[in-house]
């Protein structure tokens, strides 16, 4: 069984081959996208036993997506195949100057009727870490549910529970998405907000409040996410004290998609920490990772292998 757990819907992404407007392109590159998958690859790259937990469709891209990340050496048993409801889908414009447009076709995916049935308990059993987001509790009442079940399932083992709030506004509205975070925040070890994030949820990116907030709720480990600039990051320590620190981020030459820079910094601090490093080093592992990830054009391809982290944080 793995030892480090994420739960959320991926979807087959086709990425347009032209920077013409959708409706004018012919041709298209098929990837898969999905946060927390994103974070699974990342982690299983560099070496860890990774699992996602999801649903599929019955249907093509559901078997491409199972066997794309499986084949990254993820854990995929405990992904259920839906007969009535399909694979989510999204389209993305292909744009040399920024962040392109995106268009999801997601309504009534199977992962949306995710249900606690549908959870193993037993594939907590080895967990160490259970990797979430906001992104899986918005898809559904039924998801959001699910979502609930299975972090109560890691908290009886004694998992770590690393929360994203990887804020979508396109999925519920800013109230509804603060209410629900701010509940999942409660149940968390570690929080790891970008700054429009922090601003929703806290009312302010002030990083002495906004850390203050978030270990008031009960975070031992929080970090706020700051771009290219770099993260904040606070520590409860045992006896109570707080250790703070700010890690720089890394420069490239060239951004060109930023989506999966989030995952991908994730993907840094959870590796890091498994491994025993500082939660210094582990922030700093996630600058690099970010910035490798905004390098390339797919979501999660350019997350490094072991060899080729240590390249990079060498130069």
């Amino acid at each position: 069984m793995p030892e480090i757990i994420t739960i959320g819907e991926s979807m087959v992404m086709l990425i347009a081959d032209q920077g013409d407007p959708l409706e004018f392109v012919s041709s298209f590159s098929r990837h898969v996208a999905g946060a927390e998958s994103n974070v699974a690859i990342g982690l299983a790259r560099l070496g860890h036993q990774s699992g996602w937990i999801s649903s599929i469709g019955n249907d093509p891209f559901g078997t491409y997506i199972r066997n794309s990340i499986r084949g990254e050496g993820v854990d995929t048993s405990a992904v259920v195949t839906s007969t009535v409801h399909p694979t989510g889908l999204l389209v993305k414009e292909r744009n040399d100057a920024g962040d392109p447009a995106v268009y999801y076709y997601r309504r009534h995916s199977a992962a949306s009727y995710f249900s606690p049935d549908m959870l193993q308990e037993s594939y907590f059993e080895n967990g160490k870490i259970f990797h979430i987001t906001g992104i899986f509790p918005a898809l559904s009442a039924t998801s959001k549910e699910t979502l609930f079940a299975a972090i109560k399932m890691a908290k009886s083992r004694g998992m770590l529970i690393s929360f994203d709030p990887n804020i979508r506004l396109k999925l519920w509205t800013a109230e509804e998405a603060k209410t629900t975070l701010l509940e999942i925040a409660a149940l968390s070890d570690l929080i790891l907000p970008g700054l429009h994030e922090a601003e929703l949820l806290v009312g302010t990116t002030e990083w002495e409040k906004v850390s203050a907030f978030f270990h008031e709720k009960g975070n031992r480990f929080v970090i706020m996410k700051n771009g290219a600039e770099g993260a904040y990051y606070s520590i409860r320590e045992e006896d109570g004290s707080i250790t703070t620190g700010y890690e720089e981020g890394f420069k490239v030459s060239k951004v060109v998609d930023t989506v999966g820079a989030g995952d991908g910094f994730a993907v840094g601090v959870l590796s890091a920490m498994h491994e025993g490093l500082s939660f210094g080093q582990a922030v700093k592992r996630g600058n690099a990772i970010g910035s490798m990830a905004v390098m390339v054009r797919g979501d999660s391809d350019g997350y490094p292998t072991r060899k080729k982290l240590e390249a990079y944080l060498s130069k």
